[in-house]
């Protein structure tokens, strides 16, 4: 009997096992794997790998600096202001990074700043372009200019303003293991804007970390790739459904796909070439999962990368980017719109067409998608963010997307990835001095920070006003004075501005900002969209703030910091944008059409905020999720005090097995040096300026490794003094100290979303 049951048993387990196994196996891929962070495209394989452009980069965070007015205005637009300048009169200090990351891009005004200095990891590399050998002529000089040295930037991960009309830009990823430094050789007009990533967890990137060097050459495969902007780039041999749409009705829905989860890889729509600027402002809308609302609802023209259809000089292309294309086919009569952003979904996908003036036209569509892999928590979905903006508001940035609040859902996660706007109806281009500013999950300080809109845009001076189309920027449309417009659509002018190895991602919110005119104060119509991976849940949840000065809080997190200062009280501003409304507006803008113009207007006032600083240490100890997988650090500081260094430590909630987390590094202060002398060669000029600005948030990501399955941790920091000059012969107004405002704790979570 034993021995019978022994084996009924057994029986029953295999079958168990079997059925366990084959209901495993029933389920997509990723039921397996949901509880994990995917991985994260890292160097060159954040291009090879495009189709993981809507993943959650959990534990990577992007940052945008650059060369802007640190008062808020725009003076020498926004050119010229480093943190520092060093001894030798070619290295002058505009970025300035700790800790393990990669420099994906950077964009200069022209040629301006060459031979610029790339220190990696202690190194230093001499790159130039080919205008540095002559920049005084190099306008009337060089037809064509490339970086040297060449082989390490090649086409078409670099482009110069021989190409762009105004710009040098690079795409090229600049590894660096310990730390980054970018230095102008030359300051007169040194516009300048550089994005970079950081990482809690280098265990989650697909190849890790290398410190650059110029014999690493970009891969043949990847420029291969790049080169195929304005193809089909998406694979072929996939689903595939397409048909003839009649414009007889208002809305119409032409597709509906349940076929899931699926990614679709290419959506394409023919118009006819007689009625294309006719059908360009119909909608599309795209509807994911049955949601109740659509993640995509924006005109067709500026959807696919253009303020219009208006093709003033019959070009094939008028945007030839790498996910977006609009192609005039004249052998066919047709203008075709191709979008190649992957859209993943896991239910259903329903497209639209609407605001369509029904008069019986035909037009086509194709859609191809493939079976999609990754769970619904380690993705995000595709979304067009459409915003019309006909009168901008005196002093306050436009807002072009605020993920709060969007289809009903409070916090969201994913990657920001580009922007196609028009910033005038009336070709008037002085608005182009707005800069970007993009905040990313509550932080009060921009995490980006441009230098002007058309910078944004791939271009430099405007463009002078001339037309380029590139894989991931472009200013494809408007004329180059109003004089010559042949048609009042050609008086549109609009840029794009697409985002692969350079995305940004957040955690619980994205808010992306541009200032209209260097001063907020443009009458221009604008119309944008956003282009934005998102989900309804927060990879990124606040679990702890300490409130230093705050005795209670102190006491409630064990804050322990023996060489602090007193409590000190602040009164100070963040950074963004003017302080207040000038007495009258910039050029020849009529204030009389400037909504909320007040002349002398107070636009953000001075708050007060409390703290300490100290030149020893600080421990505390704060809450953090279990689950997490790491976690992130966010600091209120005052920035009057320079260069604020640290080592990080972190513990267990007892304040042992003390173990190294990194170097936590702000360079600069709110002293800068501005240094634009009047000629190409002259020698740069040291103007030191301090601005209002003293408060300011900074961030630093710290390994699960050190804080998986922990619910509280300590942390220790230990400032490090920086001894350095703002420039040679002359300290910063402040000696090295670490400030301490207020402490934000921020866990990385798995989104919780299925």
């Amino acid at each position: 009997m034993k021995k019978n049951n022994i084996i009924h048993l057994s029986g029953l387990i295999i079958f168990i096992g079997c059925v366990f196994f084959a209901l495993l196996t029933s389920f997509p891929a990723y039921a397996q794997t949901a509880g994990n962070p995917p991985v994260i495209p890292a160097g060159l394989d954040a291009y090879r790998m495009w189709d993981q452009w809507p993943v959650q980069r959990i534990g990577a965070r992007a940052y945008m600096r650059s060369t802007y007015d640190r008062s808020g205005h725009n003076e020498s637009a926004d050119a010229s202001h480093f943190l520092f300048l060093k001894e030798e009169e070619d290295n002058s200090v505009t970025l300035d990074v700790e800790g393990k990351g990669i420099l994906y891009f950077k964009r200069t005004n022209h040629w301006h700043g060459s031979p610029w200095r790339y220190v990696v990891d202690g190194n230093t590399h001499i790159i130039r372009e080919t205008a540095t050998a002559d920049p005084v002529n190099a306008k009337q000089r060089f037809d064509k200019t490339t970086f040297i040295p060449e082989e390490a930037f090649p086409s078409p991960l670099i482009f110069t303003w021989s190409t762009t009309h105004g710009a040098d830009l690079m795409w090229v990823p600049i590894g660096f293991e310990k730390s980054f430094q970018l230095a102008y050789g030359r300051t007169r007009y040194g516009t300048g804007y550089y994005i970079y990533h950081l990482y809690a967890n280098e265990k989650n990137l697909s190849q890790p970390i290398r410190s650059w060097n110029p014999s690493h050459i970009p891969d043949k495969d990847v420029l291969d790739l790049l080169n195929r902007a304005g193809t089909d780039i998406a694979p072929q041999n996939i689903k595939k459904e397409s048909g003839k749409i009649r414009l007889n009705k208002s809305t119409i829905q032409f597709a509906g796909l349940r076929s899931a989860p699926s990614s679709v890889r290419a959506l394409k729509i023919k118009l006819p070439l007689d009625k294309a600027e006719a059908l360009e402002r119909i909608h599309l809308r795209i509807t994911w999962d049955g949601r109740k609302q659509a993640s995509v609802d924006a005109p067709l023209c500026l959807l696919f990368g253009a303020g219009t259809l208006y093709n003033r000089e019959k070009k094939e292309f008028l945007v030839k980017g790498f996910p977006l294309n609009i192609r005039f086919d004249y052998s066919g009569n047709n203008v075709e719109l191709a979008c190649y952003y992957p859209m993943p979904f896991f239910k259903s996908a329903k497209f639209e067409l609407y605001n369509i003036n029904p008069d019986n036209t035909e037009i086509e569509y194709e859609l191809r998608y493939e079976p999609y892999k990754l769970a619904p928590n380690q993705s995000s979905y595709f979304h067009a963010t459409y915003r019309d903006i006909p009168e901008p508001e005196a002093g306050k940035d436009n807002v072009l997307l605020d993920t709060r609040g969007m289809e009903g859902a409070n916090d969201w996660s994913g990657n920001f990835v580009g922007t196609s706007f028009i910033f005038t109806h009336n070709n008037y281009l002085g608005t182009l001095e707005g800069d970007p500013r993009f905040f990313f999950d509550d932080s009060q300080t921009p995490q980006a920070q441009g230098t002007g809109t058309e910078e944004w845009g791939g271009g430099g001076d405007y463009w002078g006003g001339r037309n380029m189309t590139l894989p991931f920027a472009g200013h494809p449309c408007g004329a180059v004075r109003k004089e010559d417009a042949k048609d009042p659509k050609d008086m549109i002018h609009s840029a794009y501005r697409f985002l692969l190895a350079d995305l940004m991602p957040f955690g619980n919110r994205a808010v992306i900002r541009l200032e209209h005119g260097g001063e907020n104060l443009s009458t221009e119509h604008y119309e944008t969209v956003t282009y934005w991976y998102g989900l309804p849940a927060p990879s990124l949840i606040k679990t702890d703030e300490l409130n230093v000065g705050d005795l209670a809080d102190e006491k409630a997190h064990n804050y322990i910091s023996p060489q602090a200062s007193a409590v000190e009280k602040i009164v100070s501003r963040y950074e963004w944008g003017i302080d207040s409304l000038p007495r009258r507006a910039w050029g020849n803008v009529d204030v009389s059409k400037i909504r909320g113009f007040v002349p002398g207007k107070e636009v953000f006032p001075a708050h007060e905020e409390h703290g300490r600083y100290t030149k020893g240490s600080s421990e505390f100890t704060v809450k953090i999720d279990p689950k997490n997988k790491g976690i992130m650090l966010r600091r209120t500081l005052d920035y009057s005090f320079p260069n604020q260094k640290a080592e990080v430590y972190v513990a267990d909630a007892n304040g042992n097995d003390w173990k190294y987390a990194g170097i936590w590094y702000l360079a600069g202060s709110n002293t800068c040096i501005y240094s634009d002398p009047p000629g190409e060669l002259d020698f740069r000029r040291y103007v030191v300026q301090t601005s209002n600005r003293r408060f300011r948030d900074d961030e630093f990501l710290i390994s699960d490794e050190l804080t998986r399955g922990k619910s509280l941790v300590r942390i220790r920091v230990k400032h490090i003094a920086v001894e350095r000059d703002l420039f040679p012969g002359t300290p910063f107004p402040k000696e090295s100290a670490w400030s301490e405002l207020r402490y934000q704790v921020y866990s990385y979570v798995m989104p919780d979303f299925k």
